[in-house]
């Protein structure tokens, strides 16, 4: 009796979420399956029409040329800088607004996650005048020390940093918030600096959440367009990167742009590939 009791409640217990499970692998209501099947071909059908117009043929001679590779290098190149440069300024802002508390934290999250929503037309006009010849900043930078930062190679590092570090930020900070705070609290009673308990202890901890913010930041940085372009300006060889070297050819040579267009795109795919594999799962 009390056998079979026992196995009844198992059964009981046991049987919904078999159910349960087994009826996630059931067939999608269709109120759901058709605006799903719409949204799929909506993001897939611009993809899908840039294979089908790829000039295939002519592919090999416009990948070679060297204005193609001088683009895509000062892309790599400026979009690695930038997001060096969150790294070294972002996630120790990342870790004040998820360990601290101070007056106004939630408006200096505001104003931190603004690039997210800013155009970043208007994200290239604030900086020039935040930094330009004549700007708030960028004229003591002038004066004092000959710097100049508008169109130049560091402007466009600066522009594309002011619109991708939000997205490391927003993912260390979220890491942060889920990484127990205890470990830390434990160096510090036995006798390690907080410095010392960030670098040794939080560091290992968020490392997964650091990098795939570094990867969205990065791909972020390398298809930035309106702010580089307001900032850094349209200069080859010096501010010229891959978005902007597609705007100008797809006024001259739209095949031009369209073979400019596959290597960002090959380029993205590779990036997304990898952060699903390496860090999503992870996380």
């Amino acid at each position: 009796m009390t056998g079979s009791g026992k196995t009844d409640t198992v059964a009981l217990e046991g049987g919904p979420r078999r159910r349960l499970r087994a009826g996630g692998g059931r067939g999608v209501p269709l109120p759901l399956l058709v605006p799903a099947l719409a949204g799929l071909a909506f993001l897939l059908l611009p993809l899908i029409a840039l294979l089908v117009r790829a000039p295939w043929r002519s592919l090999p001679e416009q990948l070679t040329s060297a204005e193609v590779w001088e683009a895509l290098r000062l892309s790599l190149v400026c979009a690695t800088a930038a997001t060096a440069l969150s790294l070294v300024i972002g996630v120790p802002l990342a870790w004040i607004l998820a360990r601290t508390d101070f007056p106004g934290r939630g408006l200096v999250r505001a104003l931190v996650t603004l690039p997210l929503v800013l155009p970043p037309v208007v994200g290239g006009v604030a900086l020039l005048l935040a930094l330009g010849r004549n700007g708030v900043v960028g004229q003591w930078l002038d004066s004092w020390f000959g710097i100049t930062l508008p169109f130049t190679t560091t402007g466009v590092v600066l522009a594309e940093t002011f619109v991708a570090m939000p997205f490391l930020i927003i993912s260390v900070e979220g890491t942060l918030r889920a990484a127990d705070p205890r470990y830390e609290e434990a160096a510090t009673t036995l006798g390690a600096s907080r410095f010392t308990a960030f670098r040794r202890v939080t560091l290992p901890l968020i490392a997964p959440g650091i990098a795939a913010g570094s990867v969205l930041a990065w791909a972020r940085a390398l298809g930035e367009f309106g702010a580089t372009i307001t900032f850094a300006g349209n200069f080859p060889g010096r501010t010229q990167t891959m978005p902007l070297a597609v705007y100008l050819a797809l006024q001259n040579d739209p095949a031009a742009a369209i073979a400019l267009s596959l290597v960002l795109l090959a380029v993205s795919i590779a990036v997304l590939a990898g952060l699903r594999d390496r860090w999503v799962t992870a996380s």
